[in-house]
């Protein structure tokens, strides 16, 4: 194990390019952090800090995904689920509107155009956000004074700010995609929740020396947390292998003996999009009617009834998971595709016809791989909320989902640079052998 180990970090700095890519990805996200620490003008971020972490709970989700950007109200401030909610937007179009499905299916031309659509969405909800989080502030929530000029002029100020913040922020999670390593946008948000990391250990600490915490249940919070980490990944790693025979064939005038293969299909097909969507549309209308309970007095039961850890907010959060557990995993793969090349291929399923009954039965497959699926995933979410009480916060099971998931997904893409690099040596060498070969004979 340690001479794989070994021979995989031999291997990653025998390769430029992933090196290269792997500095800009850290550089990118360097950047990201240092613009949570530019604050927005004309707001005094203290006051803001002291009330947002004095007990509204409905900010305690957008903070960490902004990476702490909310409670100092940065640059940042929004994140970048205004994209996130875009994209949801989007994706769900795809489904019901000709245009934007044909669009789709055009390549990669159709998806630039999708991209840029999302783009403009994304600043359409950006500015609303922007808008309404400005008109709460003006209303000096809980008493305080927290701006310093209210006004029109403030509140364009911050709009403009907030939204240029997000912009960038979707500009780096695009840079990161294309010239780095991994999802862009879910390695910002893992960096956003993996910042808050040392002071909630820090706070638990805090807590075990004051006596408000004892010896026992913390050392049964970091045995928790350990089991919890141990059991999404072996969700993740879940696999169901269905068996693809290939019969004796003929290519030309050879002829290939029987084989078998396997089609792997993942438990969680998803991956981290369903908590992502889910907890990215219940924090849109959860914040906005907190930011506008004080002017429209009947949004405020929307803004508790949406708080993590009600019963509202916590059936929508599953109902939302399992939707798009199905949904993403429906535009992923298709089996219709699947059973396709593999009668392509020569290839077919034990005891079941090629074409369309293949389809069919790998169809119910992963009908049944998604709905344990979609039950893992909303059992992760929810499940601290109703047994750690105030420890959510430090176990959040929709941030450590979020963590483990984006981890797992950019170890596998550094391995699959690391053999590609391999292959790419390997092939090379051939070549350069045979060139040097052939001068001989010559």
């Amino acid at each position: 194990m340690k001479d794989t180990e070994a021979g995989q970090l031999i291997s990653a700095s025998k390769a430029p390019e992933l090196i290269k890519k792997l500095w800009i990805t850290a550089g990118l996200i360097a950047v990201y952090r240092l613009g949570v620490f530019v604050p927005t003008p004309g707001v005094n971020a203290q006051e803001l800090s002291n009330f947002l972490t004095s007990g509204a709970n409905i900010f305690g989700l957008f903070n960490a995904f902004s990476g702490g950007a909310l409670e100092r109200f940065s640059i940042f401030a929004l994140g970048i689920m205004p994209y996130i909610s875009s994209s949801i937007i989007f994706s769900l179009l795809t489904v019901v509107s000709e245009r934007l499905s044909q669009l789709q299916k055009e390549g990669d031309l159709g998806r630039k155009k999708i991209n840029q659509y999302t783009r403009y969405g994304t600043i359409v909800l950006a500015f609303i956000q922007g808008w309404g989080i400005a008109t709460w502030l003006e209303s000096n929530p809980g008493g305080l004074t927290i701006v310093e000029n209210p006004g029109l002029t403030f509140k364009l100020l911050t709009v403009l700010t907030l939204t240029a913040g997000t912009c960038f922020i979707m500009w780096l999670g695009e840079q990161i995609t294309q010239r780095g390593i991994g999802n862009g946008s879910s390695l910002i948000i893992f960096a956003s929740i993996i910042s808050g990391f040392p002071r909630a250990v820090y706070q638990q600490w805090e807590g075990f020396q004051s006596g408000d915490i004892s010896g026992p249940t913390l050392f049964s919070l970091a045995v928790l947390c350990v089991a919890a980490i141990g059991f999404i990944v072996f969700f993740e790693r879940a696999l169901r292998k269905i068996p693809i025979h290939h019969a004796k064939r003929v290519v030309g005038r050879k002829m290939y003996g029987a084989s078998m293969q396997f089609l792997p299909l993942k438990i969680n097909m998803a991956g981290v999009i369903p908590p992502i969507f889910a907890s990215s549309i219940l924090l849109f209308p959860g914040t906005i009617a907190q930011f506008l309970k004080t002017r429209f007095p009947a949004l405020s039961d929307v803004a508790v009834y949406l708080s993590p850890g009600t019963w509202p907010y916590t059936i929508l959060d599953i109902a939302l998971i399992v939707f798009f557990a199905y949904f993403y995993t429906a535009i992923q793969f298709n089996p219709d595709d699947v059973a396709e090349n593999v009668k392509k291929s020569g290839g077919f399923v034990p005891g079941i016809r090629p074409g369309k009954n293949t389809a069919e039965y790998i169809d119910r497959v992963l009908t049944r791989l998604t709905t344990a699926g979609a039950v893992y995933i909303a059992f992760v979410c929810v499940a601290p909320f109703f047994f750690l009480n105030k420890y959510q916060v430090f176990l959040g099971g929709t941030s450590l989902l979020i963590v483990v998931g984006v981890a797992m997904n950019f170890a596998e893409q550094i391995q699959s640079h690391l053999m590609a690099q391999q292959y790419e040596g390997f092939l090379g060498g051939q070549s350069k052998q045979r060139r040097f070969r052939g001068r001989q004979d010559a």
